[in-house]
């Protein structure tokens, strides 16, 4: 059994679509990250912080799913991170309404014995500092380092996220992302200057129109499958980064060909995320459900070409 160790955050979320809103509910990218990664045979541990108003029956969901806690801080008289935001109708963009970091604000993150010879790393989306942090406190250099980052990092700690570049093995941001990085408009020239930075691999998601997969001068293009409905996007990229890391550290092969499946979980995985609010779809979904859309990511994706 691999061993995956996630950092990220562990959070409340307010989420409005044009389908409906919620109250406060479950959320953060190691949230998603955890619950999409528990479909695969994995040891997986988060490193997040909460405040004291986290409930014990979210805690329940993550642990019901094997996710190790031990590295989860909760802060005495603390309150969790919250994030409110609200969909436009074509759910590709969205309004954040509210921001309150709370205890993330200062968070230093500490991994547990247990997880410092983790197998593949997951830094999901945080501050730089923070990634490094994680990075430096392993025993020993893991087998995957995979960094999820987003524009509001390139635009208020560039240098630092520079820094943690350097270190990793997988970049994966989307595409309007690869271009403020690299200031190139071709997605094909910014994967070739993102892997002149550090990282041997690098994933473009592009939403309801898939994800691309580079490395050196080799690229993979994976579709997102065409949905009937689509309730609540939020989670979807941290959902694919869980399907993605859970897999490679599942079957222990982080070559390119074994990336190009791990490419394709994480699309599958990411279509059921959507279908739901929140997490309530990830925390009900069952393998059989999992491999028969996997069937339907290969119809779609095969076929035969007759060359003369």
């Amino acid at each position: 059994m691999g061993k995956l160790l996630i950092v990220g955050t562990v959070a409340f979320d307010e989420i409005e679509t044009p389908f409906g809103k919620t109250d406060k509910i479950l959320g953060g990218a190691a949230t998603f990250i955890g619950l999409a990664a528990s479909q695969y045979n994995v040891e997986s541990g988060i490193v997040s912080v909460v405040g004291e108003d986290f409930p014990q029956s979210y805690i329940n969901i993550l642990e019901d799913k094997n996710i190790d806690l031990s590295s989860l801080e909760v802060v005495k008289g603390g309150k969790t991170f919250y994030w409110k935001g609200k969909y436009h109708n074509d759910l590709n963009s969205r309004d954040t309404l509210v921001t309150e970091l709370n205890t993330l604000a200062d968070f230093n993150p500490v991994v547990s014995e247990a997880f410092k010879d983790a197998d593949v790393v997951m830094l999901g989306n945080l501050h730089p500092s923070t990634q490094l942090s994680v990075i430096n406190q392993m025993k020993k250099r893991p087998k995957l380092i995979v960094l999820d980052t987003m524009n509001f990092w390139m635009d208020n700690a560039l240098p630092e996220l520079m820094e943690v570049i350097k270190h990793i093995d997988v970049l994966t941001i989307n595409d309007e992302e690869a271009r403020q990085l690299t200031n190139e408009y071709s997605l094909v020239k910014a994967a070739k200057a993102i892997q002149k930075m550090g990282p041997k691999y690098l994933v473009i998601k592009k939403g309801e129109h898939g994800a691309l997969l580079f490395h050196k001068e080799e690229i993979f293009f994976a579709p997102a499958l065409p949905l009937e409905e689509v309730f609540d996007p939020t989670g979807a990229g941290d959902t694919f980064a869980g399907g993605f890391t859970g897999y490679l550290a599942a079957t222990g092969d982080i070559s390119f060909n074994n990336m190009k499946n791990a490419v394709i979980h994480g699309s599958n995985l990411a279509s059921f995320s959507v279908e739901q609010f929140g997490t309530e779809r990830m925390e009900s979904l069952k393998k059989e459900e999992v491999n028969k859309r996997l069937h339907q990511f290969k119809a779609l994706t095969q076929f035969d070409i007759e060359l003369k």
